[in-house]
């Protein structure tokens, strides 16, 4: 599963939790979406950690640039 896009991993999750909320599948089958909405949350958690870790900001320093960490503003 961890080949799998972040909009493929949002767009399944989306789905399943819709079906969940119907209340209408047995409990087996339930359950088993359940795991797989966990699974796909873990996957999507992964994937924006990455993305956070490669986003940064080129400052200008004189001659050189350096890299910093993006920070977002508070509330964004």
């Amino acid at each position: 599963m961890s080949e799998i896009s972040f909009e493929k991993a949002i767009q399944e999750l989306d789905e399943i939790v819709t079906k969940l909320e119907k209340g209408d599948l047995p409990l087996n089958e339930m359950l088993e979406l359940f795991e797989k909405g966990i699974a796909l949350s873990r996957v999507c958690n992964e994937l924006l950690s990455e993305a956070e870790k490669k986003v940064s900001v080129l400052i200008k320093n004189g001659e050189t640039y350096e890299t910093q960490e993006f920070n977002p503003p508070e509330g964004v």
